[in-house]
């Protein structure tokens, strides 16, 4: 099975000490790579540093919302700079975006349509954090047509917020939540919305599957996420795994998805 933890904080300190056991364990769960997203300036050289400590470890590098106010004039030219000298390992422009729970929106938006238009420019993949905030960010990729493949991670919006974003293209990030009889809205909108618009992540440590303790998810709860899936979709896991495994090479640009074949 090659299952693709799209969105994974593990270069986060909780990891520290830990990554190459609990890599094993990700991949005895199936897990083949994780994709490690940037939140802030002064993390984007460790994430960098821990993506390089494994031969199936990515990264992207962005300004998250919760974190714009700590950041200065220079910044943006900065997150360009490092984003053009990155190498291969280096898949997408993120996490940026929006959260109306987190600080105001009015000090985000130039923000996150600063890196959209960023990502454009470098024709680089775009992951968006948005947390209540779905109906701005689809305006906002409906004026700006960044022409790149996105991502709206850790996605728990309405199906009608979800099939706005997946017909502006995007492609939505499936996680814990689904493991919870009681996010019935959330559950509904993902097994409603296309198969091939979707794909699995943890945001570990963050977003717990059920079962899970709130700060200690891992790589290897992709797993049951999947489980998940099937029984929404009403499909085997095997099945819903090689087309999953399609829709994040689409999404960073991987050239084959049978990778480990």
């Amino acid at each position: 099975m090659q299952l693709v933890d799209a969105h994974c904080h593990f270069d986060f300190p909780v990891f520290e000490g830990r990554r190459q056991e609990l890599w094993q364990r990700a991949r005895q769960a199936g897990v083949s790579r994780l994709v490690v997203p940037g939140v802030r300036q002064p993390d984007w050289r460790r994430v960098q540093e821990v993506s390089a400590g494994g031969d199936d470890w990515w990264y992207c590098l962005g300004i998250h919302p919760w974190f714009v106010e700590e950041h200065g004039d220079r910044a943006l030219a900065d997150l360009e700079s490092a984003l053009r000298k990155a190498g291969d390992r280096c898949v997408g422009l993120g996490e940026c975006g929006l959260d109306r729970l987190h600080g105001e929106l009015k000090d985000q938006m130039p923000w996150f349509e600063a890196q959209v238009e960023l990502a454009a420019s470098l024709g680089l993949p775009l992951v968006i954090h948005s947390v209540r905030t779905h109906d701005e960010v689809a305006a906002v990729l409906r004026r700006k047509s960044p022409g790149v493949p996105v991502l709206v991670h850790g996605f728990s919006g309405s199906y009608q917020q979800g099939r706005a974003l997946v017909d502006l293209g995007c492609f939505l990030g499936t996680g814990g939540v689904i493991t919870y009889d009681r996010a019935r809205k959330t559950r509904d909108a993902i097994k409603r919305l296309p198969l091939d618009a979707l794909v699995l992540e943890t945001d570990a440590p963050d977003m717990p599957p059920a079962g899970v303790k709130k700060g200690r998810n891992e790589p290897a709860n992709l797993r049951q996420v999947l489980t998940a899936l099937a029984e929404l979709k009403g499909q085997e896991e095997a099945v819903l795994a090689r087309q999953l495994a399609q829709n994040v090479a689409r999404l960073y640009r991987w050239p084959d998805p049978e990778w480990d074949q």
